[in-house]
């Protein structure tokens, strides 16, 4: 099996050089390219397409936005956050990105060989002492999200949810609320818009999650 090539984009010269003797040490991979700035990670994706790239957040430039850019390039490099920000926005914000890994400078280097080796499987590796409060984060923005679109329902459209909850079909609906079957349909419409639901089934499901509450993503791995 071929090496695997790694890019590095980190502004500190001796940590980049670390990293090289750890990729080296590990063996299986190969290092393919270099950057210093956020504005180096699309060049690179694009001309040299490497396995995976390793990216500090704290450099000159819109980092987050390049991790964007480069996966719309070359969407099977996987993406390793690795940085001293222990700020749960930052690593929201490079996850939302396309980032398959966020490692913490000054973990056990051991760690970074588990989020590049966890980003090749198609998952996503979170350094394990910053993972409870992640989780936390995440699962308060969830419920932040799920606030905001339930307290834009009317009191006609709970309603309606709650009758889709109990299995209701839309003529149903319609008796039980004195309404004609075609306006159902129009508050129907609504929900879709409102729920960013396709059909009647993902209508179901948004609200499930607006009546259960928050739902932590399973993308987190933990040794």
């Amino acid at each position: 099996m071929p090496d695997l090539s790694v890019a590095i984009v980190d502004d500190h010269p001796m940590l980049m050089e670390g990293i090289a003797v750890l990729l080296k040490r590990w063996g299986g991979f190969m290092l393919a390219a270099t950057g210093t700035v956020a504005d180096h990670i699309v060049p690179i994706a694009r001309t040299h397409r490497p396995d995976e790239m390793i990216v500090d957040l704290s450099m000159a430039g819109d980092v987050f936005q390049a991790i964007a850019d480069a996966l719309k390039i070359a969407p099977e490099t996987k993406i390793v956050v690795f940085t001293a920000s222990a700020s749960t926005e930052d690593a929201i914000r490079a996850l939302d990105a396309g980032a398959k890994g966020y490692v913490l400078k000054g973990s056990p280097g051991e760690d970074l060989f588990q989020a590049l080796q966890a980003a090749q499987r198609g998952d996503v590796y979170v350094t394990p002492s910053f993972a409870t409060k992640l989780i936390c984060a995440l699962k308060e923005k969830t419920l932040e999200r799920q606030k905001a679109v339930s307290n834009r329902l009317s009191v006609r459209e709970q309603q309606i949810v709650n009758l889709l909850l109990l299995g209701k079909m839309n003529n149903e609906i319609a008796r039980e609320l004195s309404l004609s079957a075609k306006t159902v349909k129009g508050y129907m419409t609504n929900l879709m818009a409102k729920l960013n639901a396709r059909n009647r089934l993902e209508v179901v499901l948004a609200a499930q999650r607006l009546t259960a509450g928050a739902n932590t993503p399973a993308v987190i791995r933990r040794p």
